[in-house]
């Protein structure tokens, strides 16, 4: 039985996700299993979640689960969303990730100090905050996710345009899923770690679970100052059939 609470409720909201009966394995070897519309990964690809020491994986069919659960048994646990040592025993073609989970009880949380511009709220939909998501890169607007958001948006602005921002979308389990985009001109400032503090106590205010996914080390150390747990990662994957044999 899982003692951590928090972790009880991370690995339940994937295992949820995955679109099928399933668990996270308890020893030797993640669990795969066949879930075509498995949301641990976009279709077709093989997705990876580890959580502690335990790890679940989705294939979008029998054969391809078979070979990757051929591929991944005896990898050491921290090797699993590692892309170089799934490559190493499967021929990956195509990779998304790693992405770092990290989640927050009430208890841990450690909310940013008062700035010298407090957040403001807006409705996610608002054209100031899809002026933020033009201006920046494709890639940052795809990272950050805030197009996605179901809570209010929590902003900061310089003069009338909004250059920090912070909300969650709406996930399984009364998790709340943070997502934090920081103008480039600006970041460095703390900034984002002031919308996300507002973000993150708004859903724990509501009773949500807030869960932090990132590839950035910047976003992670925002994560952490706010008392934010790594508790594992993710890993998207498209390979070839056949495992290599060592």
């Amino acid at each position: 039985m899982e003692s951590d609470p928090l972790m009880a409720r991370a690995r339940s909201l994937w295992e949820s996700l995955a679109g099928v009966p399933v668990s996270f394995a308890s020893a030797g070897g993640p669990t795969v299993v066949t879930a075509p519309a498995s949301a641990l990964a976009p279709p077709g690809w093989v997705g990876i979640v580890l959580l502690g020491d335990s790890a679940l994986a989705t294939a979008p069919t029998d054969d391809v689960a078979r070979t990757v659960r051929r591929a991944l048994t005896g990898l050491p646990a921290p090797s699993l969303t590692r892309p170089g040592e799934v490559a190493r025993v499967w021929p990956v073609t195509e990779v998304l990730g790693p992405a770092t989970l990290a989640y927050l009880s009430a208890d841990d949380f450690h909310p940013a100090s008062p700035g010298s511009a407090e957040a403001d709220r807006l409705p996610a939909d608002h054209g100031d905050l899809l002026r933020l998501l033009a201006s920046v890169s494709e890639e940052d607007a795809g990272e950050c996710g805030l197009d996605e958001i179901t809570s209010p948006a929590f902003v900061v602005r310089d003069g009338a345009a909004v250059v920090a921002a912070a909300g969650y979308g709406d996930w399984p389990g009364d998790t709340a899923h943070l997502c934090v985009l920081t103008a480039p001109r600006v970041r460095g400032r703390g900034l984002a770690r002031q919308v996300a503090s507002a973000a993150t106590a708004h859903a724990l205010a509501a009773g949500r679970l807030p869960q932090w996914r990132a590839r950035p080390a910047a976003s992670r150390r925002v994560a952490g100052a706010l008392g934010f747990r790594e508790s594992g990662s993710q890993l998207s994957v498209r390979g070839t059939q056949s495992p290599t044999i060592s």
